[in-house]
């Protein structure tokens, strides 16, 4: 009797939950322009690591701020996201103040590279789940001296000596490969920074004017002027 009132009941295929759920994915294909037009600039020195990023924001072809800081200062580390800007600021307020939640818990700082680890399981997670378009650089200075992090949006994440994100890497790679060195100095990586917001000015198509640079090291965080 069970057999035939199933064979009897009418057959109806269940919607997708992605059909009638809102998507974030759905909002990837703007994000990912986004994400190219900026440049984000990451360089450790011999006892310090400086980060250097544009301050615009765009949708499509549109620039909506041009003083927008793209680096957040996370219990004394740098993070610098770009890509989509809802997606950046979403998901770097998240790890700020789960890690936040850690150090109230247990008295204890996260290192560099355990911030570095939870924030990439954390973007691995949520690449099932609900995707964030953001890349990101991670830097710091702890009881291991300076530490740079480069992760994508994919989650993929290595411990790096130089990094870039954004059209601005396809433009920079090959000077910080000719004049990074292990012990680079302070004003020698400034200088570097300088010559790559040059070779963007002159090659890259879109201004991205001006930007903003911050040096984490033993001392703690700095905003500095370039120009200076």
């Amino acid at each position: 009797q069970a057999i035939l009132v199933h064979a009897a009941s009418p057959v109806r295929s269940q919607p997708r939950e992605c059909a009638t759920s809102p998507i974030r994915v759905s909002a990837a294909a703007p994000q990912a322009a986004d994400t190219m037009t900026e440049a984000m600039l990451g360089i450790k020195g011999k006892d310090f690591v400086i980060v250097a990023a544009d301050r615009q924001t765009s949708f499509s072809v549109i620039r909506m701020k041009d003083d927008y800081d793209k680096i957040w200062e996370v219990e004394g580390k740098l993070f610098a996201a770009g890509g989509g800007s809802a997606d950046a600021a979403n998901f770097i307020e998240l790890i700020e103040k789960n890690i936040r939640l850690h150090t109230l818990r247990t008295g204890l700082p996260l290192s560099t590279k355990a911030a570095a680890n939870y924030t990439r399981n954390e973007l691995a997670r949520l690449l099932r789940k609900e995707p964030y378009q953001t890349d990101i650089l991670i830097a710091g200075y702890d009881e291991d001296g300076p530490q740079l992090f480069m992760m994508d949006y994919l989650a993929s994440c290595e411990k790096v000596n130089k990094a870039a994100h954004g059209y601005g890497a396809m433009f920079t790679f090959g000077l910080m490969d000719r004049y990074w060195k292990p012990d680079l100095n302070l004003e020698e990586a400034k200088d570097l920074i300088r010559k790559c917001i040059k070779e963007l000015e002159v090659r890259f198509v879109f201004d991205l004017g001006k930007y903003t640079v911050k040096v984490v090291d033993k001392s703690g965080i700095k905003t500095i002027d370039l120009d200076a």
